[in-house]
């Protein structure tokens, strides 16, 4: 379960729309809260640090000023009474110093809005949360900008869609979402939706009806029985315990994220006719092996983050002997401004 979360804050109004969600989410788990608020050097006064750097290092000094007065503000905010919040001003790299400090602080959880506004003392937060989530080493939710359902999800239990492609490292999301729906749904029962998308059935000439081969009938059953055995880990396996009601669905498409995006924001028809309705996130892992019946995951998560209106839970699978290289792909793409 999440024990210690982290809150990543720019000053904004829009950022701080992430904080009833994260509370809600430490108060089901008994986890501690950072907020964090990284100072960046202004732009608007880089042009005087050679001349005058005493004039740089007095704005840096009352920047740090206030950003320590706002976080103060904020955690003795009602929506956190009652959990234990401690507050952080660093300088720095926005993205590079929210993975960094994820890790020194034993962080198992960011929450985090997508947007901030933009400007003078303000992040880029779209691209400072694609960076943390394409790197970060623990799992980050990802809120949407101005999203009107989020008070609404802080109030009522969770349908959370996690989309599988059939390998080990795509159900490395399975038990973060499956501790975030508890969390979220405490103390009801939440709903974790299965979702597999598979190849469609090549569509004969002249318009002629699909006609289902023996080839695509075992690639259904196969399907079937996989999510199945992934169910039986939340009714007799090592995630009961979270007493989570688990259903699935395969659909087929040839764009996955647009399929995907689909089933979880409109609901989706199953093979009995039935209607089932939308989930309220998605969470995914961010690299699958890639193969004929595999996804190319990193690029599934990226175009769901970059699409969606829901939040998304992205974890990512720490490889050994990654972090440096990743520390130093986020520095790298800041220097130089693009997107990693």
């Amino acid at each position: 379960m999440f024990k210690h979360i982290l809150i990543p804050l720019d000053g904004s109004t829009r950022a701080e729309s992430a904080i009833p969600f994260a509370a809600r989410i430490a108060r089901a788990s008994g986890a501690s809260v950072t907020l964090l608020r990284v100072v960046t050097t202004p732009i608007d006064f880089s042009g005087y640090a050679m001349e005058s750097p005493l004039i740089m290092q007095g704005v840096l000094d009352a920047d740090v000023d206030n950003a320590t007065s706002y976080l103060a503000t904020i955690a003795k905010s009602t929506v956190l009474a009652g959990v234990k919040t401690t507050t952080e001003v660093l300088t720095g790299s926005p993205a590079l110093t929210i993975v960094e400090i994820s890790s020194s602080t034993k962080t198992n959880l960011i929450v985090m809005c997508s947007h901030g506004e933009t400007g003078f003392k303000r992040w880029m937060l779209g691209s400072v949360a694609q960076k943390v989530a394409r790197h970060s080493p623990v799992p980050v939710l990802v809120l949407r900008q101005g999203d009107p359902t989020l008070h609404a999800l802080v109030t009522r239990p969770m349908r959370i869609m996690v989309p599988l492609d059939g390998s080990k490292l795509a159900e490395t999301a399975l038990e973060p979402a499956a501790q975030l729906c508890a969390a979220l749904s405490a103390p009801t029962q939440g709903e974790l939706h299965l979702a597999r998308i598979l190849s469609p059935p090549e569509v004969q000439e002249n318009n002629q009806p699909v006609v289902i081969t023996d080839t695509s009938s075992q690639v259904i059953a196969d399907a079937r029985a996989y999510l199945s055995s992934v169910e039986q880990r939340f009714q007799r396996g090592d995630l009961a315990h979270l007493n989570l009601q688990v259903t699935a669905s395969f659909a087929f498409g040839t764009d996955v994220a647009e399929v995907l995006i689909e089933m979880a924001e409109d609901g989706e028809y199953l093979e009995d006719n039935e209607e089932v309705d939308g989930c309220d996130v998605i969470a995914m892992a961010t690299h699958g092996r890639s193969g004929p019946e595999r996804w190319t995951m990193g690029s599934v998560s990226e175009r769901i983050l970059g699409a969606t209106r829901l939040p998304l839970l992205i974890v990512r699978p720490e490889k050994p002997g990654t972090k440096h290289q990743k520390l130093s792909a986020i520095a790298s793409s800041e220097a130089i401004g693009v997107k990693v």
